[in-house]
């Protein structure tokens, strides 16, 4: 095992872990869905790293802080002073210690906007129950816990939850399967973890076995559809294990959330937050799945130390993604994956321009709000860089390679000057010329994609390529072979459709399949902005029932995007934003805000 890595200070983070730095959590919490907040207190465990230091300092940002002490909430009170609050950081929290303190107890409340935090009411969940769940990343953690919220962090926790008698509560930790009739559930978290993976669940769920270690819970009405879509989780983790070597995390369970979560998924050790968006009812969107237990190994175990070294986490994680659905599922399969990628990863260059410092790997987000690191550009050109450099060293080595990095580095953070060092010693310094083959500098440095990057194919979509020329040329859409299509070829023809399609043509598609009415997501999120375009009316009532109902980001800002550019669009938009927000998460807000403009 190398030695424990030293983050540099973190561009998004008041903590200063080189003086002292936090390893344990004693978190005990109730949960109030009449004021939607959080209380109780978070005790800390502390290392000093710099002998003379007397402050802790610690990540806030609209928190109540009630009163701090000295080991736990009986102890001798403690001085503490919060710092000047920022838009984006919050406020620092520093807090004096008597020489060689152990442990300081923080009593705290969150706020009812806590941007973390999604409130849903009973009338926003399938099972007339309210719900609340969190998201911490990348910043959001200390929005519902004064933390050291920087990746390079990393530390154990338990916690006790206290919640309606009626709910269930679950956490990124050991979890209970059934509800405790008293509401008070105690989770432990023994693997060190950073801020951003702390999460929270509570609401009307159960919970049905997969394996032995591996499950789902869910909301009753939604079980049944969500552990039949999910009934090969047991088979991905044994392929992720082939690859990459054993799952350290002991379980690996499932929480499918209400539509309004932001994102497709979220890592959270232990306890994966899944959209309900990916219930197709044939398994095909459940790469989403294997992308969230790559994290696993890549992110969680081995975490990017700053976010401006996001990459390691979502380029490793993309291409270990689409090995496990390949070891699946055959080559074919994952190579449609990898064309869809690719598509969206020239599209976000497209977005941002082929010149921006933003389409960088190593990025500089210092004074920005993080969450605009979070694209393709980390996700897509990261799983690039490591296409590339298996054409030049082989597959063999690449995973020998990236087996051994997941090794030596568990329960580490790693920043990209490291990265690149540990990849020099291990696999390129063996064989001279390498490293310029690669061109690693242009890949981490400079703009857009570089040269050498091999071309990416999908056999399965010649034949959907064929198709949508045929259709072009005159053939029905009724006698197009499309019997055998998975929605990545559904997606792959609407989305190589022209961009302007008459009313004629876009009538003729809808009534040979049924796009409008679609129950998959991911078809009607490529159908839709066609719809618009071409000013078709019947998809008005279908478009706002899905903006209404998904809260999932990824749909909402190419939607909007679209509608904003239709007829009378902007009147449109905003009428349908102001019903549906209520709805959105925090973090979706802020960026449709932004775009469509914040109801009046």
């Amino acid at each position: 095992m190398s030695a424990p890595f030293s983050s540099p200070q973190d561009p998004h983070s008041y903590a200063r872990p080189a003086d002292v730095r936090v390893h344990h959590l004693t978190l005990d919490l109730a949960v109030d869905f009449s004021t939607r907040t959080l209380a109780g207190q978070a005790t800390w465990l502390l290392e000093h790293l710099a002998g003379s230091s007397q402050e802790l300092w610690l990540d806030t940002r609209d928190l109540h802080i009630d009163a701090i002490s000295l080991n736990d909430p009986a102890g001798p009170a403690l001085a503490w002073a919060l710092g000047a609050a920022d838009t984006i950081l919050g406020q620092a929290l520093r807090i004096e210690l008597p020489a060689g303190a152990g442990a300081v107890c923080v009593r705290y409340r969150t706020t009812p906007g806590a941007a973390a935090l999604q409130w849903l009411s009973a009338e926003q969940t399938a099972g007339n129950q309210p719900f609340l769940f969190t998201q911490s990343q990348a910043i959001l953690a200390r929005t519902w816990l004064p933390c050291q919220d920087s990746p390079g962090v990393r530390f154990t926790y338990d916690a006790t939850v206290r919640v309606p008698t009626d709910l269930l509560a679950l956490m990124s930790a050991t979890n209970p399967q059934t509800r405790n009739p008293g509401g008070e559930y105690t989770f432990r978290m023994t693997q060190p973890i950073p801020a951003y993976l702390m999460a929270l669940a509570v609401g009307d769920v159960a919970f049905a076995p997969l394996s032995s270690r591996t499950g789902v819970y869910a909301e009753p009405a939604t079980l049944p559809t969500a552990a039949s879509e999910f009934r090969d989780l047991e088979q991905m983790v044994a392929a992720a294990e082939e690859l990459y070597g054993p799952y350290r995390w002991e379980r690996y369970d499932l929480l499918v959330l209400p539509p309004s979560f932001p994102f497709g998924g979220m890592e959270n050790p232990r306890l994966t937050f899944v959209t309900p968006t990916i219930l197709a009812g044939d398994r095909s969107l459940t790469s989403l799945v294997a992308h969230e237990l790559a994290h696993s190994w890549s992110g969680n175990l081995v975490t990017n130390a700053t976010w401006n070294d996001f990459w390691l986490n979502e380029g490793f994680t993309v291409y270990f993604e689409r090995r496990i659905m390949e070891k699946l599922y055959g080559r074919p399969y994952a190579d449609m994956l990898q064309v869809l990628g690719n598509t969206a990863l020239h599209h976000t260059l497209a977005e941002l321009g082929e010149t921006s410092p933003d389409t960088h790997l190593q990025l500089n987000l210092a004074g920005r709000d993080p969450d605009e690191g979070l694209n393709e550009i980390a996700y897509e050109k990261g799983n690039y860089l490591l296409l590339t450099l298996e054409q030049l060293v082989g597959r063999s080595r690449l995973d020998t390679f990236i087996k051994e990095y997941f090794t030596r580095h568990s329960f580490q953070a790693m920043d990209t000057e490291s990265f690149v060092a540990y990849l020099r010693h291990e696999l390129l310094d063996a064989e001279p010329g390498l490293e310029e083959k690669l061109n690693l500098q242009a890949w981490l440095n400079k703009p857009g994609i570089p040269a050498g990057a091999p071309p990416v194919h999908s056999t399965r979509f010649e034949a959907v390529e064929a198709a949508r020329q045929a259709w072009l040329a005159g053939t029905p859409a009724a006698d197009l072979s499309t019997a055998a299509w998975s929605s990545h070829e559904w997606v792959h023809f609407l989305q190589g459709l022209p961009a302007l399609l008459s009313s004629v043509q876009l009538a003729e598609l809808d009534a040979a399949f049924g796009f409008t009415h679609s129950g998959n997501n991911e078809i009607l999120a490529a159908w839709f902005p066609h719809a618009l375009a071409g000013n078709s009316p019947s998809v008005t009532e279908a478009l706002e029932k899905f903006l209404t109902h998904v809260g999932r980001r990824k749909f909402l800002v190419p939607l909007y995007k679209a509608l904003l550019a239709a007829p009378n669009g902007r009147h449109r938009a905003q009428a349908v934003y102001a019903q549906a927000r209520p709805n959105y998460h925090s973090v979706a807000r802020g960026t449709l805000d932004e775009l469509v403009g914040p109801p009046r």
